[in-house]
């Protein structure tokens, strides 16, 4: 993997060579093997940190020009099915020395233009290209949103990177106002979703975008993919079942070419399992891998992970997460993201991949099974109540209640309280309430998220099937996003290349033309991966119940990291730029420090908050 920074001053002049350097090295820990830098006079600067995984040599940097000259590209990811591609145009007596996926793809944008060559590649990717015909510039982000693209658009100036602080510490941006609508989104989601960016004339591509400047900086965008529509369907389950594990040996088998030393993460669930069972067959040989161990028997699920290695026969490292050095990574991890991020998974990710950089480059993590296979609880908890969406709130409330009092919420929750199923799908994210909001920043209290954010806006279909459906949907564009964002920062901090099977686009097409009725999601998480874990692990009895990569939080803000939370947060710099109550920080903090309530969630949100305002602003 890579990272790059560009800009180009459609009126005016670019920013010095020397600054651009410096913001270009912000991204240095992405592409730690190499890096370029090509100018276009006074106009514009592209820079390249390369990570280098297919072909080593020099044949493969960038900034690259393709064979006509006409395009100069820049391109973070691989194409997983560029060697499909390569062959047809060989079969067009195309000569393609190389083999750099980079070089297939500038040879292809030759070939049949930027538009098509986009919607033939399957891969991981953040794209800039420059065509020096038209003077134009096209952005374009792969289908999934597993690679990063920022942009900022001001008085005619285009700036566009990998990382987000390398907007934030553009001189054009950097003394830019912080959008109150994107802070108050983050405080809800705990990051911040595409197309936004925390501070004005800043934004973030969507999964699946192209967009176009012309020569006058004017954009347009479109998508080139999209999530397909609900139709109701009927597939037999194991039949579904042996296709599945079709297409997962072949997406693990395509992002096994390397030139470089790969591995795998290993958790006690589901997907990273299945991940690791398929790489091992295609490696044959020595297969590593890399587990997580936490001084908490709640969040530890290291004697499961232990188990699947030792099943497979591979060399299986678990690193150890404890009170004692939790503190080691605190402020790095979260540095790392570059942009405000409230997830604090953010800590045993990037403590994994520090490990595993040490021995290979590449890994594979089994992120994107719980969108595409129900693996959530909130699939159940939001279409159980789908019944009871077309009465009066009244009769919601009075029945929420009795199943309360006397059946101990064994048929609803507190979803049905909301006007639709959206509206619900959007509080069961939000562990950041209004009341505290407004306590903590009173000035976000009139403030409304961007319009621009519908992930969730949607109302009670006709089937709950449809509902799940869009349920999935959302899940999809709204906290796989959060999680992608987790993992790659975590991972480029490190010069490591992660690379998601479940999110290959053939994979994805796959389980998405089966429906929703084949799942059974109303009756168990993630059936049909549950039954294909236990095929490939007959001796194994997997855990129904979801731990995930996570930490005791909650004790550690009150132990360990007590001083850093307590320290910043109550800083008078940051009270001040954000119009936060100090004293009413103070009480919140006690109340999480007294076990009176469990906050870490919000708490974590505004520390990761300040540590960017500190550090990246």
């Amino acid at each position: 993997m890579c990272g790059f920074l560009g800009e180009v001053a459609f009126g005016g002049e670019r920013i010095s060579h020397s600054r651009f350097e410096y913001l270009l090295s912000l991204s240095k820990s992405r592409g730690p093997n190499e890096t370029r830098i090509e100018g276009l006079g006074n106009r514009a600067l592209f820079g390249f940190n390369r990570l280098s995984v297919l072909d080593l040599t020099s044949n493969a940097s960038q900034p690259m020009w393709s064979p006509s000259k006409r395009y100069l590209l820049m391109f973070n990811g691989e194409i997983y099915n560029h060697m499909e591609i390569r062959k047809y145009l060989s079969d067009k007596n195309t000569f393609i020395s190389s083999s750099s996926d980079t070089v297939t793809l500038a040879h292809a944008i030759d070939e049949w233009g930027i538009k098509k060559t986009i919607e033939q590649l399957d891969g991981m990717f953040a794209i800039a290209i420059y065509d020096r015909s038209n003077k134009s510039v096209s952005l374009i982000r792969d289908f999934a949103g597993i690679k990063p693209l920022f942009y900022g658009l001001k008085k005619k100036h285009l700036v566009f990177s990998s990382k987000y602080n390398q907007l934030s510490k553009h001189p054009i941006f950097q003394s830019g106002m912080v959008d109150t609508a994107v802070l108050k989104l983050y405080l809800t989601q705990h990051f911040i979703p595409p197309p936004f960016g925390i501070l004005e004339n800043t934004f973030s591509l969507s999964p699946g975008e192209i967009i176009n400047f012309d020569y006058n900086g004017d954009r347009k965008s479109h998508n080139y993919w999209t999530y397909p529509s609900y139709e109701e369907s009927q597939f037999a389950q194991n039949e579904v079942i042996r296709d599945i594990e079709f297409s997962l040996q072949e997406s693990v088998k395509s992002q096994m070419i390397s030139d470089v030393p790969i591995g795998a993460f290993l958790s006690g669930g589901v997907d990273s399992p299945l991940i690791c069972f398929n790489a091992k067959k295609t490696a044959g040989n020595q297969l590593n891998t890399y587990s997580l161990t936490v001084d908490s028997p709640r969040h530890d699920e290291s004697f499961l992970s232990t188990q699947y290695a030792n099943t497979l026969n591979v060399h299986n490292e678990l690193i150890e997460m404890n009170t004692n050095n939790a503190i080691e990574i605190l402020n790095p991890s979260i540095s790392s993201i570059g942009e405000p991020f409230g997830d604090f998974s953010i800590l045993p990710t990037w403590k994994i991949c520090k490990v595993a950089s040490a021995d290979i480059t590449v890994a594979l993590s089994g992120d994107g099974g719980d969108e595409l296979f129900f693996g959530y609880e909130r699939f159940n908890s939001i279409s159980k109540n789908y019944w009871l969406w077309s009465k009066p709130y009244s009769i919601r409330y009075l029945l929420r209640g009795l199943d309360k009092l006397f059946l101990n919420e064994k048929y609803l929750n507190d979803c049905v309280l909301y006007a639709n199923p959206g509206d619900a799908h959007f509080g069961l994210h939000n562990r950041f309430s209004s009341r505290l909001i407004k306590d903590l920043i009173p000035v976000l209290d009139e403030t409304d998220i961007p319009e621009g954010f519908n992930i969730y806006k949607y109302e009670k279909p006709k089937t709950i099937g449809h509902l799940l459906h869009e349920v999935r949907k959302s899940e999809f564009y709204g906290m796989l996003q959060k999680t992608l964002i987790k993992v790659d920062r975590a991972s480029m901090a490190h010069g490591l290349e992660v690379r998601v099977p479940f999110l290959k686009k053939s994979m994805i097409r796959n389980v998405l033309s089966y429906g929703v009725n084949v799942h059974e999601p109303l009756f168990q998480r993630k059936k049909l991966l549950f039954e294909l874990l236990k095929r490939s692990y007959p001796k194994i009895k997997p855990e129904l119940s979801k731990k995930g990569l996570t930490i005791p939080l909650k004790k550690w803000i009150s132990k360990c990291f007590k001083d850093e939370f307590y320290n910043a947060l109550l800083d008078d710099s940051f009270c001040y730029n954000y119009g936060i109550n100090k004293q009413r920080v103070e009480t919140t903090l006690e109340s999480h420090y007294s076990e009176k309530e469990d906050l870490k969630w919000p708490l974590f949100s505004l520390y990761s908050l300040s540590i960017w305002d500190n550090e990246w602003r």
